[in-house]
């Protein structure tokens, strides 16, 4: 099946996923807490929603006219007017629960100064990078270096190749596992990735921070570049932080059972 058609099929499965983040200072994180947990539970939607005064990140599923009603209520709060997700369908519902948390980071990194909702590291669309990957260079002949800055599980399951990982169990080693490897990138065009963005927008700005000025994050990450691009560059599939386990290049679900040492999602 081409993945035209295997998209079209998807698109008739009951289930919409959304995963979506947006950086943004928040404040009454209590009462936002209380709100969104009484709206998606009355549209019986399932996943998490990760709060702090950064910002939000959420992964829900449910029936599309729920998922729509509650982006809707949600887009009515000045701070989410410009929020958006990335869709997928399934058979079934992945989530077990509902969850609604305040974190003090909705991503940990635990580096103070790297604070993404004061403006974005610079970033490189999907089509953009593949063609940066099928000549080998930028646009100004840099050698282009892909940097995976996902826990080592998640990049077992699949990854971009000949892209450079580090082995770390939570996104918060990011910062030490990078640092041996900086002078020998620093004349290099860096590109870093990861599922769906978030973990991007702070390697993004950390890398900047440590000097290395020819330096992107993917635009949306992963998922974004399956639905621009396919599987052009990237080897294997995508883990996904729910019982799909596992996203193909054309967004189906592909369960592949293996043992997983840790799924520590905000670490």
């Amino acid at each position: 099946m081409n993945e035209t058609n295997t998209k079209e099929n998807t698109a008739n499965w009951p289930i919409l996923n959304i995963a979506g983040y947006q950086f943004v200072r928040l404040d009454g994180l209590s009462e936002l807490q209380i709100h969104l947990r009484e709206l998606a539970k009355s549209l019986e939607l399932k996943g998490t929603i990760l709060l702090a005064e950064e910002g939000i990140n959420l992964f829900l599923a449910g029936l599309e006219s729920s998922v729509n009603a509650f982006l809707k209520k949600l887009r009515e709060n000045p701070a989410f007017a410009n929020f958006s997700t990335k869709n997928s369908w399934s058979e079934h519902q992945p989530f077990q629960r509902l969850l609604v948390k305040i974190k003090n980071e909705i991503i940990r990194m635990n580096h103070p100064t790297i604070q993404p909702d004061k403006g974005r590291a610079k970033f490189i669309s999907p089509k953009k990078l593949e063609e940066w990957l099928n000549r080998g260079k930028d646009d100004l002949g840099r050698e282009v270096v892909l940097i995976d800055t996902r826990n080592d599980f998640e990049v077992e399951y699949g990854t971009f190749r000949n892209a450079l990982h580090f082995n770390i169990k939570k996104f918060s080693e990011f910062p030490q596992a990078i640092e041996s490897e900086l002078q020998k990138l620093s004349d290099k065009t860096l590109v870093s990735f990861c599922t769906g963005g978030i973990r991007c927008e702070k390697s993004g700005l950390y890398l900047r921070e440590r000097g290395l000025e020819h330096s992107y994050q993917l635009d949306g990450g992963i998922l974004q570049y399956f639905e621009d691009v396919g599987e052009a560059h990237y080897v294997g599939n995508c883990f996904v932080f729910d019982e799909r386990e596992t996203l193909e290049p054309n967004l189906t679900p592909k369960s592949i059972k293996r043992p997983i040492k840790n799924k520590a999602k905000n670490g």
